[in-house]
């Protein structure tokens, strides 16, 4: 199953939790510190929340979360052969998960990631953009 990734920053991680499950009406499926993430069957939406205090209710990033490290490489090839550049990650730990991900940027400079999570990680990881940017590896 795929599904789309919705990635928010929020200003209090607890707040938008409460929210977030009164509005899809179920639980998050992970809370670590300063993240959060929702695994909503219906809609098809994998809703991720990092707490990222004054940039409160500003995208993140955006993804697509697929079942497999082959269908991320077949994503890779797809997207390569489009003329898009990719920024592969295999085996990185981001968002408390060890994960196969490629990056691609649209038009307007938003972030998405095509990715499958291989197991879960009890660190966050560190982006590979810098620590002094807000976290976007989910």
């Amino acid at each position: 199953m795929s599904r789309v990734q919705l990635a928010l920053n929020v200003d209090d991680l607890d707040e938008a939790i409460a929210f977030y499950a009164k509005l899809f009406n179920t639980g998050p499926a992970k809370v670590k510190p300063g993240y959060a993430n929702f695994a909503i069957a219906e809609p098809p939406l994998k809703l991720v929340l990092l707490e990222n205090p004054g940039k409160g209710g500003t995208l993140n990033h955006l993804g697509v979360e697929v079942d497999s490290s082959e269908q991320v490489h077949a994503e890779i090839a797809r997207l390569s052969g489009e003329g898009l550049f990719t920024d592969e990650e295999i085996g990185t730990t981001c968002c408390f998960a060890t994960q196969d991900k490629v990056w691609v940027t649209g038009p307007a400079g938003e972030r998405w990631e095509v990715y499958t999570v291989l197991e879960d990680s009890e660190t966050f990881g560190s982006s590979p953009r810098g620590a002094s940017e807000q976290p976007s590896c989910c």
